[in-house]
């Protein structure tokens, strides 16, 4: 019987035509630009193991929300230990700041990440029960400034990507004392409308009631729509702050709409939070969220800190830009195809292929010992952009010749200077 991969993930291939978005070239070419924007802004890679302990998401994340009480996979390891694959990155990023005292080292840490999440939920598009994230988290700055830093990077990103028509959601959700006298005003509101709530609404209401202002039920929606707003619940600090997060981001004509109704589905954020969306994507059309969460380090066990963050799916993100139609990145292809004629002209082949790999020029070459028609056509079929053929007339001229495949033009080339001549084909390090 055959094996087939497991329901709610997949594979990404080096080559995918049918489904493009699980090509790998093309996700290494987001993370290439991920990583180069991130470098750009001063941030660092963190890696964290892909399971913690369930405590940890349990404190961090939040025991109301959807993703700890319905979607994360959690299991007993032989010690008897509860263990959860990751959810989200910010509780694994805290947890590991925490355990190696990061905060001793410097007064404020950019970090970002890049791998996969798991969350037990139904698959639909760009949603998967392994997905990528990649995560920046920014601790020790409590000033509005790097909230809209982080927003201006994602914005950067997108651009660099060629992403277009993306909206940026903000709001404040206030500290605890602009929530708690906003959450009153919320339930006594809610409560006229407890009976046409929908399910998942009616539980939150005793629960997490600012979590029904994120439901995506139409018929939550219209109640939500004449609720109380939280702008209105800040008090003037906080009110301070988003006003100058507002004001920031128009100094950098970054567009925005303020959303009263946007809270995020975590529970540790605090003031700032925001998110970008493609309307490409339908009703899941977040392609980023984030925002403020100064008290979480402090719940984990650490120091008194502030900090802030988001994430933004990389499935999402490559959704995006097939639907926008983004001009992609080519597939792999070599510069050098080497064919050679016999044994004495393989084994200069071999060193000749070396050689190019060492000089940085992407090369191959076919160890079959194949007819040459079927070598061209194998040629073709990876791209090769030249095709150098080495027989015994070659190696007793010490001449070779180089075909370039596109146009098919061709021209001579020493035997003993190749690598020197091919500089031009050369890769940057």
């Amino acid at each position: 019987m055959t094996i087939t991969i497991a329901p709610g993930v997949f594979d990404i291939l080096p080559q995918e035509p049918q489904e493009q978005w699980r090509s790998s070239h093309l996700w290494n070419f987001i993370e290439d630009k991920i990583r180069q924007t991130a470098t750009d802004y001063g941030f660092q890679e963190m890696r964290t193991p892909i399971f913690e302990r369930t405590e940890l998401f349990c404190r961090g994340v939040g025991d109301t929300t959807d993703i700890v009480s319905k979607e994360m996979y959690t299991f007993l390891d032989k010690g008897n230990r509860s263990m959860s694959l990751r959810p989200e990155g910010t509780a694994s990023a805290m947890r590991a700041f925490i355990e190696h005292k990061l905060y001793q080292a410097a007064p404020i840490h950019k970090l970002y990440y890049i791998g996969p999440m798991f969350r037990y939920e139904r698959t639909q598009a760009g949603r998967y029960r392994q997905h990528h994230q990649f995560g920046a988290e920014v601790i020790g700055n409590a000033s509005p400034e790097q909230d809209v830093e982080l927003i201006d990077m994602l914005h950067t990103l997108y651009n660099r990507l060629g992403l277009k028509n993306l909206k940026v959601n903000i709001n404040s959700i206030g500290d605890v004392e602009s929530r708690l006298a906003f959450r009153q005003a919320l339930i006594d509101y809610l409560r006229k409308y407890a009976n046409e709530l929908s399910a998942d609404s009616k539980i939150r209401l005793e629960t997490n009631p600012l979590r029904i202002l994120d439901s995506k039920d139409p018929k939550d929606w219209e109640i939500t729509a004449g609720a109380p707003s939280i702008l209105d619940f800040l008090n003037d600090e906080c009110k301070d702050h988003f006003q100058s997060v507002q004001k920031l981001l128009q100094s950098l004509n970054i567009p925005f709409t303020v959303t009263p109704t946007l809270v995020r589905g975590l529970d540790y954020y605090n003031k700032t939070v925001y998110e970008i969306v493609a309307g490409e994507l339908g009703s899941q059309n977040s392609v980023a969220g984030g925002g403020r969460y100064d008290g979480l380090l402090k719940t984990l066990g650490g120091p008194d800190l502030p900090a802030t963050g988001f994430a933004t799916g990389i499935e999402r993100v490559i959704q995006t830009m097939l639907k926008q139609q983004v001009p992609l990145p080519p597939p792999y292809a070599p510069e050098i195809f080497l064919i050679a004629m016999g044994e004495e002209a393989k084994t200069a082949c071999f060193k000749i292929l070396h050689s190019l790999r060492q000089c940085n020029i992407s090369a191959q070459m076919d160890f079959s010992s194949k007819k040459l028609n079927k070598l061209m056509q194998y040629a073709n079929q990876i791209r090769a952009a030249h095709v150098i053929i080495v027989g015994d007339n070659e190696l007793a001229t010490g001449e070779i010749e180089i075909k370039e495949m596109a146009t098919g033009t061709t021209r001579k080339l020493p035997l003993n200077h190749i690598t020197q001549i091919l500089g031009d084909f050369r890769r940057p390090k």
